[in-house]
């Protein structure tokens, strides 16, 4: 891992050190890459390289001629992947760096000079890396991504339906509380396949439907535009090709995490479940429980608030080694933008804002926090006591930090989690409230008797 900045003391004070001595650094465009290192490596320190595959090789292999380590790189784009996916495969170390956190001296502006920029800054350890999982979890990430963008492509299609339908005046979603579910597919099947007859059509309808058997039935009185039929036809086709698509991912998925288990210990503890209703709707293929089980030591499911659709994109974000590369809990937090920026200058705190970035694991912790609104627990106690003191968005961000530090801590320390320790707390606090109630209560009866 590459070292952080270091100072001493010289004749003429202090002085940085250098302490990544065999630092690269790699300006990125998409047409070419310019690489350079130190002066004393090579004649030609500062080389321009093509980016095609056999080219990325060539950058390994010099770099390694070089007696290169380690190598810093800004995030351009998408065109940093291949490049860091290649030299993290050769054996280097491989830090993405924030564009904004390496902007160059004022003055002429070359490739070269960046590259230069970002190997003297390197070298003397003041960039500060991005999270990066490895390549198997980035591998991970990849499908998941892909697994929410084909669901996102699904549902548009249902969407498409319901305008056809509603363009027929075809009432479907005024009787069903899900046009998805068996009732609805059923009767849209009948129709799609040229059934009309309203009566036919609403016997399809399963016997536990809440809704009568009449008011299905006008609700299927329709005016049959070809047109519309034929988009119903088309977006139906589409959605169960996507729902297709959707379970051969999940089954990629599952295959790439069985591989990365097999690469990991496996954890000695038996996994306790978190017993927590499988929702039907965009199942999971595959048990996500057991696959973070494998890979973390502890089932995080158990967390309140967390589902089966968070724990697989906290699987794709993070990775199995996520703990070793943030220095503690808090770190974590401000990277997952779960904590305000505090700005202070002159002793004042200026403002205290959580930065208006998008972070997908934030965004994950604060949806599993929303959940938890009506939930009788002490996590759902604090979400209701922060709500009422801030409202609802900051009552999502203050238990969002609590769970994902919840979550932090649990794998890091390999502990299951413990609901009493909450519990235990939550009694403490409302104890404490009482004393300090009790004994406001004492002074006014004191005030009150001397006013008599």
């Amino acid at each position: 891992m590459a070292k952080l900045a270091k100072k001493k003391q010289t004749a003429k004070g202090l002085r940085f050190e250098v302490v990544n001595p065999n630092a690269a650094g790699i300006d990125i465009s998409p047409k070419e890459m310019q690489v350079c290192v130190p002066a004393d490596r090579d004649g030609d320190c500062n080389r321009t390289f093509d980016v095609y595959t056999e080219d990325l090789h060539y950058i390994a292999e010099w770099l390694k001629a070089c007696r290169i380590d380690t190598v810093a790189m800004e995030s351009t784009g998408i065109y940093w992947l291949p490049v860091f996916r290649v030299l993290k495969d050769a054996g280097f170390d491989v830090i993405l760096v924030n564009a904004s956190d390496v902007k160059n001296y004022s003055g002429r502006k070359t490739d070269a000079d960046d590259a230069e920029w970002l190997m003297m800054l390197h070298s003397y350890g003041l960039l500060k890396p991005c999270f990066q999982p490895e390549n198997i979890a980035r591998t991970m990430r990849n499908l998941i991504r892909h697994r929410d963008n084909l669901i996102r492509s699904a549902s548009r299609e249902v969407l498409h339906l319901q305008k056809a339908m509603e363009q027929m005046n075809l009432k479907l979603d005024n009787v069903f509380s899900d046009i998805l579910g068996k009732s609805g597919q059923a009767i849209i099947k009948a129709i799609i396949s040229g059934e009309r007859d309203p009566k036919k059509l609403s016997a399809l309808a399963d016997p536990r439907c809440k809704t009568s058997k009449e008011e299905i039935e006008k609700s299927l009185q329709a005016t049959w535009d070809e047109e519309h039929l034929f988009e119903m036809k088309q977006s139906d086709t589409l959605y169960q090709t996507y729902q297709q698509l959707i379970a051969e991912c999940d089954d990629k998925i599952s295959e790439i995490a069985t591989k990365y288990a097999a690469m990991v210990d496996a954890p000695k503890a038996e996994l306790l479940r978190s017993g927590k209703y499988n929702t039907k709707k965009n199942q999971i293929g595959f048990d996500v429980e057991k696959a973070a089980f494998e890979l973390w030591g502890v089932n995080v499911m158990r967390i309140p608030g967390m589902s089966r659709a968070s724990l697989l994109r906290l699987l794709g974000e993070l990775g199995q080694n996520f703990t070793t590369k943030f220095a503690d809990v808090s770190h974590f937090l401000s990277w997952a933008n779960l904590v305000p920026n505090n700005k202070i200058s002159g002793g004042a705190l200026l403002s205290s804002k959580v930065p208006k970035k998008k972070n997908p694991v934030g965004i994950v912790f604060r949806q599993a926090a929303n959940t938890l609104k009506a939930a009788k627990c002490p996590l759902g106690d604090y979400f209701r006591h922060i709500r009422a003191k801030g409202g609802h968005l900051q009552a999502m961000v203050a238990t969002g930090k609590k769970l994902a530090s919840i979550f932090f801590l649990m794998v890091q320390r390999k502990v299951e989690y413990d609901e009493n320790i909450y519990a235990n707390q939550r009694k403490a606090e409302l104890q404490n409230k009482v004393l300090h109630l009790q004994k406001r209560l004492t002074r006014m009866q004191l005030e009150l008797a001397n006013c008599g």
